[in-house]
This record gives structure tokens, C-alpha cells and sequence, in this order.
């Protein structure tokens, strides 16, 4: 790993190294926090957890070969080569920075309430078309999973697409010191983590504190329809690059058709170009994930028919309006990986767009604060006026999305259940062949059970 020697290291996280001289200017091979992936060469980094302490696990880590491990203990005669810190955690960050910086390699900077992960998973697709990237795996996205995706970069990646999940003041600023962006994108400014953010205003000023980090000469592409990130006017003197469906955006599409399940048609312009593109993922949202693709496309020197091959080249992501076909003779739309308001709206506009017989299994939403009850209950009045035949309510917060959805439609067929415990055993009885199923809800739900009964032949 370039520049990676543990003299560099112990520079880069303040830290005091403790070992022979010889080892001081080898370079490590890799870097792992998990002591049962520890290989020759690499860089050990014990984390304390609620269940164990990584400390422990250093010795086995050493044994395996490693070259030097970080440690927070004070011992007097280490028995390993150690770079002694006050934090694992905060280190890791400093070291990943550190090594982000030393690789040079352009970064894509990606965070939003909503579609972080999809966006990322597009703009990646898109940039592939033409270079090597790296992008995070998974949710790899927080403190902790960001630095070990800047540590999977090498000297043969040209470009690196990194997602950034927060849910706190302050977290931004760490992951954004971190990553050092060189564009950064803003999907959009939702209702989430408001447990901890307050309000959408406290959720655009989490978000927006990357802006201070990144690179001086960075461009900033933002979803030009929400109306908080809208009102941006430039960021380290330099105007944002907007986009959405209106002409008025850099970056546009317009000639909307829908295809049901099967996605979009549109043409998407950027500047004085534009090109057709069957967008294979359903939903409007998609369209401007696309566009966001497009964006981060143009800027790096993609041409239009390199963009349209890129997104049309995505596949879908398990947990993410992820369809599947079953035996028994109906689709499933698998979207339990998160939800929070805008996304719950979302889903259910797709799936009420199908074309066939539709149930939508909607589960509890996290992190909503003081408002949660009021904010399930808007859901389901805004998914109670849509074409759908059956709904499906699970978990104590959701009885009050079903109240929403007899307030505006009284006549619908509403079911609830506790959880999703006393919902398995029902499950036959509320499918029929030719059903289109959406199952959809916060992670702490395991809606992936649900999943699994339903796909199960």
C-alpha cells in the first residue's frame, strides 16, 4: 500500500510507534479489523465492541503475520510492533485520510436522506464505462466502513465512489476529513434520522457539512428539485451543477415514459447533448439517479452514448425494489432494506403503477423523533389515495399508517399485525396468483423474513 509504513502511519494518527527500526519503513500490505482476516504484512486495527475488544485478538493477528497493529493499551514492553493511540476509531480515519491522499485518486462523493445507495451503485455503472472504479460494498458507509473502503483502493483504480451514511451532528465532517472529495452529490434532503437531526433543515445541515472538506477545486452536483438543496448559490465559490426534469437544470431529462416494472424511457440531456435511455429500474426516482450518473459522467469526460450504456448497464440490488419472480405465480418487489417517509411514498407509486392485483406489506419506520405517529400517519394517507388493492400494516407505529389510510380511503382493504411474527402464519391466505407484492419497512423490522416465506418454493 503506497506509503503506507508504520513511520507514516504513526505520523498520519498522532500516534507513538513501539518496535524495531527495521520495520519502520516497510510498507503494509492491507489493513483489517478483524483479527480472523489477518494476512502477512497487513495492518491489525482492534476495535472495542459492545460484545469483545480487539485488543484481545492481537496476538492472533501477529501470529498470522501481520506487520504492526494499532493498540489504545499502555504497555511497557509491547510484544509486537505497535502504534499506540488514545482511539482505534479516530485513528483509522486519520490513517485512511492519509492514504486516500497519498493514492491521488479522484474521489465521488455520494450522501442524501434518500437513494444513497442506488445513486452510488448508478454513478458507479456509469463511470465504469470508461475507467477502473472502486466503489463501497454494501453499507459500508459510516465511520468505520468508509476508511476500509479507502483501504481496498490501489495505484491501478482510477476513481473511487464513495457513499457517506450519517445519522448525527458532526459524522459528515469526519467521513468528509476523511474522504476529501472531489465531487460530492446530494440526492435529496428527507425525513430521516430525525431522532437526532431534529427537522429537515437540521438534516440539510448534517449533510451539507461535507461541503467544508472537500477538495478547493470541487464540484458539487445537487438534486435540483428538492427544495432545500435548490437554494444552494455555490460552495467554495464555485456554483453547484443541478439537475432534475426541467429544462432550466444543466442536466435534465424530459420525454418521460413509463415501462411499469421495466423502468423508464427518457432523454436525457446535459449542456447542448442529450440522449434516449431506457432507464431499467422503475420509478421517477430512478430517473434521477440516472441523471445524477449523468452528471458525474459528463464531468469526467464521458461521452452521451458512454452514459446511456452505462445506466443502462444497472442491475438491481437485493433489499432495493429487487424483483422477483416466484413459483407460484407472483412478483415480488424485496425493498426491506430501509424506508422513512419519502422512500415509503416512493415504493408504493411504483407499486402502484404494476399493472396487475397489488398488496403492499408495510412495516414500522425508525428514527422519525417526537413526530413518528404523526409522520406514519401522513404516509398512509398519501399511499391510501393510490391504486393499490390490499394493504398489509406491521408493527405498533404502522397501526397509525393504516389509520391514515381509512382516513382518505375507508372503502380499502387494510390488515394489521403486531409483528411480523403474527404475520407469517397469514401470509398464504392474503396472496393470489398474479399478485404484485411490495414489501417494505426499516431494517430493525427483518422484513427480510417476510421475503423469504414469500420467494420460498
Amino acid at each position: 500500500m503506497k506509503q503506507m509504513t508504520p513511520r507514516n502511519i504513526a505520523h498520519a494518527c498522532g500516534g507513538t510507534y513501539f518496535g524495531p527500526e527495521s520495520v519502520l519503513d516497510r510498507e503494509v500490505t492491507s489493513v483489517t479489523v478483524d483479527s480472523r482476516e489477518a494476512t502477512p504484512g497487513c495492518l491489525y486495527v482492534p476495535m472495542r465492541g459492545t460484545r469483545a475488544d480487539g485488543h484481545d485478538f492481537i496476538p492472533k493477528a501477529m501470529e498470522a503475520g501481520a506487520l504492526l497493529t494499532l493498540t489504545e493499551r499502555k504497555e511497557e514492553k509491547p510484544a509486537f510492533p505497535c502504534i499506540r493511540v488514545d482511539s482505534t476509531a479516530e485513528a483509522i480515519q486519520k490513517i485512511a485520510g492519509f492514504y486516500r491522499r497519498a493514492l491521488g485518486i479522484p474521489v465521488v462523493g455520494i450522501t442524501g436522506s434518500v437513494g444513497k445507495t442506488s445513486t452510488k451503485e448508478m454513478i458507479a455503472a456509469v463511470l465504469s464505462r470508461k475507467y477502473r472504479v472502486l466503489k463501497t460494498a454494501g453499507n459500508f458507509n459510516n465511520n468505520l466502513g468508509l476508511p476500509l473502503t479507502i483501504f481496498r483502493l490501489t495505484e491501478e483504480d482510477d476513481i473511487a465512489v464513495l457513499e457517506m451514511g450519517i445519522s448525527h451532528f458532526g459524522e459528515m465532517e469526519k467521513l468528509a476529513d476523511t474522504a476529501e472529495p472531489d465531487t460530492m452529490v446530494i440526492t435529496n434532503i428527507g425525513e430521516c434520522h430525525l431522532e437526532f437531526l431534529g427537522d429537515r433543515d437540521g438534516v440539510f445541515r448534517a449533510k451539507t457539512e461535507c461541503f467544508h472538506y472537500m477538495k478547493p477545486d470541487g464540484t458539487v452536483i445537487l438534486n435540483g428539485e428538492d427544495d432545500k438543496l435548490s437554494r444552494v448559490a455555490e460552495v467554495n465559490g464555485r456554483k453547484p451543477v443541478f439537475y432534475g426534469c426541467d429544462p432550466k437544470f444543466r442536466v435534465y431529462a424530459d420525454e418521460l415514459r413509463p415501462l411499469g416494472l421495466q423502468g423508464t424511457a427518457c432523454r436525457i440531456h446535459v449542456d447542448d447533448d442529450a440522449i434516449d435511455v431506457t432507464v431499467k429500474q422503475p420509478g421517477r426516482h430512478m430517473v434521477m439517479n440516472a441523471l445524477a450518473g449523468a452528471a458525474v459522467g459528463s464531468l469526467y469526460g464521458l461521452t452521451m452514448e458512454e452514459i446511456r450504456d452505462g445506466i443502462e448497464s444497472l442491475e438491481t440490488l437485493g433489499g432495493r425494489l429487487h424483483q422477483i419472480e416466484t413459483k407460484s405465480g407472483y412478483m415480488v418487489i424485496d425493498d426491506c432494506y430501509n424506508a422513512n417517509p419519502m422512500s415509503m411514498k416512493a415504493s408504493c407509486g411504483i407499486l402502484s403503477g404494476a399493472g396487475t392485483r397489488t398488496v403492499a406489506i408495510l412495516g414500522d419506520m425508525g428514527e422519525l423523533g417526537k413526530d413518528e405517529a404523526a409522520l406514519h400517519r401522513e404516509v398512509g394517507e398519501s399511499v391510501g389515495r393510490l391504486a393499490i388493492d390490499e394493504y398489509v400494516t406491521v408493527g405498533t407505529l404502522s397501526e397509525n399508517l393504516a389509520e391514515g389510510i381509512r382516513s382518505v380511503r375507508p372503502s380499502a382493504c387494510v390488515r394489521s399485525f403486531a409483528g411480523v411474527e403474527e404475520l407469517l402464519p397469514a401470509l398464504p391466505g392474503l396472496i393470489q396468483k398474479g399478485d404484485t407484492v411490495l414489501v417494505k419497512a426499516s431494517h430493525f423490522m427483518q422484513f427480510e423474513r417476510i421475503v423469504k416465506v414469500l420467494t420460498e418454493e
